[in-house]
């Protein structure tokens, strides 16, 4: 589990794609400081396991669906990456949960600078429009956000100078592509919402829906 908040940006010394899988090393620095073989890093907001590792880099094996449903497939020698250790549970909780699951690849639509904030519009698939809510939290390659406005299929976020000194968003065009991971809060209350009790045998309630809420007078 991770929060969202970049621990510092990493270089791909190799990307190695075999077959639908890939091995690949990342430099790194502050995030191996307490590595252990093992360890999850969050590398653009996909969560990875330490294989091997040294001072100064580490190892990590991408299965299929990793490489067939993240941006990380196109890696190269050279590209910079979000990094993030697991989270601590001793330590400040930043930003919020992010589990390194990718949900989506959104793509940067529109890019514009305010002051001394940069704006990103992002295409997000319509499906998970419904887990985006302004003012709610989204992770864009491992980085926690606040949505700055939402659409059906869009969203708006904003980067401060902070995010865009640590993180590689700032570097980010119309037609690049990130990953995307909703709020896992947002996921779980809708599945409570709609499944039945199993436990209950005679019920035909549909789950914990509006209808039921507005019959109670909870809505």
């Amino acid at each position: 589990m991770f929060t969202g908040i970049i621990e510092e940006i990493g270089n791909v010394r190799s990307f190695n794609l075999s077959g639908r899988s890939a091995v690949m090393t990342v430099a790194a620095d502050k995030i191996l400081s307490d590595a252990h073989l093992g360890d999850s890093i969050s590398v653009d907001g996909v969560c990875v396991t330490i294989t091997r590792f040294n001072k100064d880099e580490f190892t990590a094996d991408l299965m299929p669906e990793t490489v067939k449903a993240t941006t990380l497939r196109r890696l190269r020698p050279g590209s910079r990456v979000n990094l993030e250790r697991a989270m601590a549970a001793d330590g400040r909780f930043g930003g919020h949960i992010v589990s390194g699951h990718v949900d989506a690849v959104a793509e940067v639509s529109a890019r514009r600078s305010e002051a001394n904030a940069i704006y990103l519009d992002l295409r997000v698939p319509p499906a998970l429009a419904r887990y985006i809510v302004e003012k709610g939290s989204v992770a864009l390659d491992g980085t926690s956000l606040t949505v700055f406005s939402a659409g059906r299929d869009s969203l708006t976020v904003s980067l401060i100078p902070h995010t865009q000194d640590l993180t590689v968003l700032a570097k980010k065009k119309p037609g690049d592509l990130v990953n995307l991971e909703c709020d896992l809060m947002a996921k779980y209350a809708e599945r409570l919402l709609s499944q039945p009790d199993p436990t209950d045998n005679g019920s035909e309630a549909a789950g914990l829906g509006l209808s039921l809420l507005q019959e109670n007078g909870f809505a």
